[in-house]
């Protein structure tokens, strides 16, 4: 794309130390782009970070209201691996929360039984999950430009460069190497608008485009009152319950005030999408019968404050092929996210964006 009249042109000066650093742009600095980012640590890279919101960490999100702070999205990173079960504490582990009770399970019949064991880490931190990238953005030198939207992007086959251009007209480049980190609608639609002249472009632009999503809405209801229970949270195996998901906030130190509790209610992806849209009373008030019943407890009907927050990508239903993720790699284009991976998973997306960066430093430093 060509720098037009009201276009600005703003440029990532490399650093000169013997060899010329590559620069790389990052588009979203959810956790993948935050590994991503991580893994290009100590290596001889320029990287710069776009944003579309006001923080950073993406789906792993962290809400405060009334003296509370609670985990919206994402509610913890587990160690459901070797490299996940080594990095987290080396992130510091002031403020660093296991949640100590295990996720029980129920079914259609809200027949509620015990579920995982006590053998794995359920890890988040009392500032809340968005620690996760602050905490892995805080061991590198990328810069992070927040509240920028990335409309498309433009190869120059002249210099093998490219420059990213946002919503407003502002253009940013030249870079080495683009990694896009976006949900997979949003990468596609950034491709779509993308001056690209390649072969496998309408190639990798289907392949994204075929990734299909779980929609789920969190509704969040606080009480002034707090039970006891054995278990953090509540998952629907048999996904037949308009509940996916119901997990206790007070259950993560310094979250919740004592006394009070706050369940984190993940509606199940079809009432999510019947209810996308509507008011939060309305959503609020359906979300805590359904919470009652539940937990067999009228007491839940009548909820002090509620809080909401709409996922529309919330879960990959699938995967990118491997051989899809490499259409751009010699021109320097790559992706990453939980989606090409193809479980919603924290771990996913952190790795899966590690990984990608990683080959970027095999080929091309």
């Amino acid at each position: 794309m060509t720098s037009s009249g009201n276009q600005r042109l703003q440029s990532n000066l490399r650093t000169d130390g013997g060899e010329s650093a590559i620069s790389v742009g990052i588009i979203g600095a959810g956790v993948a782009g935050a590994g991503a980012a991580y893994a290009l640590r100590d290596m001889n890279a320029q990287v710069r970070i776009f944003e579309k919101s006001r923080g950073v960490c993406g789906r792993a999100a962290t809400r405060r209201k009334n003296g509370c702070r609670y985990d919206h999205g994402a509610n913890y990173i587990k160690d459901a691996d070797a490299r996940t079960t080594e990095l987290i504490p080396t992130l510091g582990t002031d403020g660093l929360v296991d949640i100590g009770k295990p996720v029980w399970t129920f079914e259609e019949d809200e027949e509620i039984s015990s579920g995982e064991s006590r053998e794995e880490y359920k890890w988040t931190w009392e500032n809340g999950m968005t620690q996760l990238a602050k905490r892995l953005l805080a061991e590198t030198p990328a810069s992070v430009q927040n509240q920028t939207r990335i409309e498309s992007l433009s190869y120059s086959s002249s210099d093998n460069t490219w420059s990213i251009t946002d919503t407003e007209g502002t253009r940013y480049g030249a870079f080495d190497v683009v990694l896009l980190t976006p949900p997979a609608p949003q990468t596609a639609d950034i491709l779509a608008q993308s001056e690209w002249n390649d072969p496998h472009r309408e190639d990798l632009i289907t392949a994204v485009r075929d990734i299909d999503y779980r929609t789920i809405r969190t509704v969040v209801l606080h009480y002034h009152f707090r039970e006891s229970y054995p278990w953090y949270a509540l998952v629907n195996t048999d996904k037949n319950h308009p509940i996916g998901w119901a997990s206790r906030e007070e259950c993560k130190t310094n979250h919740v005030p004592d006394g009070e509790s706050l369940f984190i209610v993940q509606m199940s992806p079809d009432w999510s999408t019947e209810h996308y849209d509507a008011p939060l009373e309305t959503a609020a008030d359906d979300t805590a019968q359904k919470l009652a019943a539940l937990l067999d407890d009228a007491r839940y009907l009548e909820y002090d404050w509620a809080d909401d927050q709409g996922w529309r990508y919330a879960l990959p239903n699938n995967g990118i092929e491997t051989h899809q993720t490499e259409y751009g790699q010699q021109a320097g284009l790559y992706i990453a996210g939980d989606w090409v991976a193809g479980r919603g998973r924290v771990n996913e997306a952190l790795w899966n964006g590690y990984d990608a960066a990683s080959e970027v430093a095999e080929a091309h430093l």
